[in-house]
């Protein structure tokens, strides 16, 4: 073998351990990075009512869905962060809240777990059913997977304390749900129509999350509402216990060892998401006629 050739096989063979030096190095650092890489749980709190078009500056708490799905970005585009832990409290609110809420859910390629610390009901709980997995405490209130619509007819009060209540309207149901008046029976078979329709779309939803079947969800609906440990037992939620047990779940599902850190993502609403929640209310407002029933906004699924 001469030189060229003895020159040429050293440099190959020293090529190649090389390359296994830096393989193995990638391997052993992957395999220690739990305190440099993907070592976190981010807690993501959900609390109050889901609804668009307030703010808790105006009072009461509220959920809007823009925050939640803001702080789901960021913990999946955190690298530190392995698995998210959505803890929620929360009676339900506006469908198309709730359900936009639920879609940033499924989008998240983290596991995310739903810890329901006291109560995941109506809008409430379709979010948690979008989740990898959900633990709720036993003596949560869960379920109430139905839908509401609230009128008020205060027109015999108006009569007895002799306000004379009325509108100039272009549009035969432009006032329907106005309270100087009942529904005509047209009105309510077209409202109870809308809500027997959003109640059927809200069963096939969590009986998707779920995986179960919509005929047993049905049969479970009703807006009934069930304590933590009723609900695991209807295949509601997965397990029972406090927000330790669904922290470990989330670590277990991210690949993470017993000695995971944990930080809380608290979600805030700017200054453009507040003009945007003033803006949509006088929007609204300029608009009101059906609208004296939907004072939030939208039909809410929630506890009455």
């Amino acid at each position: 073998m001469n030189q060229n050739s003895k020159l040429f096989l050293a440099i190959i063979g020293g090529g190649a351990v090389l390359l296994l030096l830096i393989l193995v190095s990638v391997f052993l650092l992957l395999g220690s990075s739990e305190g440099i890489l993907g070592d976190t749980v981010a807690v993501i709190p959900l609390e109050g009512e889901i609804a668009y078009g307030q703010s808790s500056l105006l009072g009461g708490d509220v959920v809007n869905p823009q925050t939640i799905e803001t702080s789901l970005k960021q913990a999946e585009e955190d690298s530190s962060i392995s698995a998210i832990v959505l803890e929620v409290n929360s009676p339900g609110g506006s469908p198309v809240a709730s359900e936009e809420i639920m879609s940033a859910i499924k989008s998240c390629k983290k596991p995310v777990i739903v810890w329901i610390s006291d109560i995941g009901a109506s809008g409430g709980y379709l979010v948690a059913s979008s989740a990898d997995k959900i633990v709720a405490s036993p003596s949560s209130t869960v379920g109430s997977i139905g839908v509401i619509l609230s009128l008020t007819d205060l027109s015999a009060l108006y009569q007895k304390i002799g306000v004379d209540k009325y509108s100039i309207k272009a549009g035969e149901f432009k006032d329907m749900g106005a309270d100087y008046r009942n529904l005509t029976p047209t009105e309510r078979l077209m409202l109870q129509s809308m809500v027997d329709q959003d109640y059927e779309y809200f069963i096939n939803l969590v009986a998707e999350n779920r995986k179960l079947n919509a005929t047993y969800v049905r049969s479970i609906a009703e807006g009934k509402i069930y304590t933590g440990t009723q609900a695991k037992e209807l295949k509601l939620i997965d397990e029972t216990g406090g927000k330790k047990k669904a922290l470990d779940m989330a670590a277990q599902m991210g690949g993470l060892s017993d000695s995971y850190n944990v930080i809380t993502i608290t979600p805030h609403q700017g200054l453009e998401e507040m003009l945007n929640s003033l803006s949509a209310n006088a929007a609204y407002s300029l608009g009101k006629g059906i609208g004296s029933f939907m004072e939030k906004g939208a039909i809410q699924y929630n506890i009455r």
